[in-house]
């Protein structure tokens, strides 16, 4: 079938892993998305593979490649949720092109974040730690609960993923612990304690407590608790399949179409900006 000439074109990298593969499912069952590349590391062994039967949809033509720039000369945009390393290379095309760059990588130093940065300043960047709508809405109420709890409160947020995932804490928890911050008004680096062990001293008021569990074949589970006298307010979510986050990818993707080079989150994407 002729994909029609309004389609949005996206390269999907990183197509040979889990969120690849499921976001090579969901552009094919998405009006408005057509598939103009798929693309893995160099020596992966899923090059020339045909991503349909990759992502288990039956042959779709689409060979998967390790080189991304000339499958960007036809593309409207670039989706990928691949290492820190590979989101630098592809921000510097992505900006050359003007096209659109969505980043569901996580890990970034600061560093690295600033290059991500710059190169939004010709590209159309959605970068976010989550793309599910539900977290995102989460972190809108942790924002929201940690302005209207006063320090009496202490905030502590945990994550469960799978035994696969490289980085910790998840960069949903850091997306997190930046809402609980900028409720409470202050800077999250000076006030976030990464983990405990040993004879620690009591709990410093003010602080954000991280704590990260890995095991098994986790999506992702995510609570913020907000631990008072005699009370306790927690919110949760958990995320059932992968799906939630490259349907969040996709709408992202589309509405990065009609907006001017920047750097945007899915609180931009879903109008949660201001909340």
């Amino acid at each position: 079938m002729t994909a029609a000439t309004s389609d949005m074109r996206v390269v999907i990298a990183g197509a040979g892993g889990r969120m690849g593969r499921t976001l090579i499912h969901a552009v094919a069952a998405s009006k408005g998305l057509t598939l103009a590349g798929a693309v893995e590391a160099e020596g992966s062994a899923v090059i020339g593979r045909d991503a349909g039967e990759l992502a288990g949809l039956g042959p779709n033509g689409v060979r998967v490649v390790s080189d991304v720039a000339p499958l960007l000369k036809d593309a409207d945009g670039l989706i990928e949720f691949t290492i820190p390393a590979a989101t630098l290379a592809f921000a510097e095309l992505t900006a050359a092109a003007g096209l659109v760059h969505v980043i569901g990588t996580t890990g970034h130093s600061a560093e690295e974040e600033a290059i991500i940065a710059k190169a939004a300043g010709r590209a159309r960047v959605v970068k976010a730690g989550n793309f599910s709508m539900g977290v995102n809405l989460l972190v809108a109420l942790t924002k929201r609960v940690a302005k209207t709890l006063d320090d009496a409160y202490d905030i502590e947020i945990l994550e469960m993923h799978h035994n696969k995932k490289i980085d910790a804490p998840s960069g949903t928890a850091l997306m997190l612990g930046r809402a609980a911050a900028a409720g409470r008004g202050i800077d999250l680096d000076r006030h976030s304690v990464r983990g405990r062990d040993g004879i620690t001293g009591a709990r410093c008021a003010g602080d954000i407590g991280f704590a990260s569990l890995r095991g098994g074949t986790v999506v992702g589970e995510h609570s913020v608790i907000f631990a008072g006298p005699a009370e306790r307010v927690e919110l949760t979510h958990r995320a059932e399949d992968r799906t939630i986050f490259a349907r969040g990818a996709l709408r992202a993707a589309l509405w990065a179409r009609g907006q001017k080079p920047g750097l945007y989150s899915m609180a931009d994407v879903l109008g949660l900006a201001d909340v």
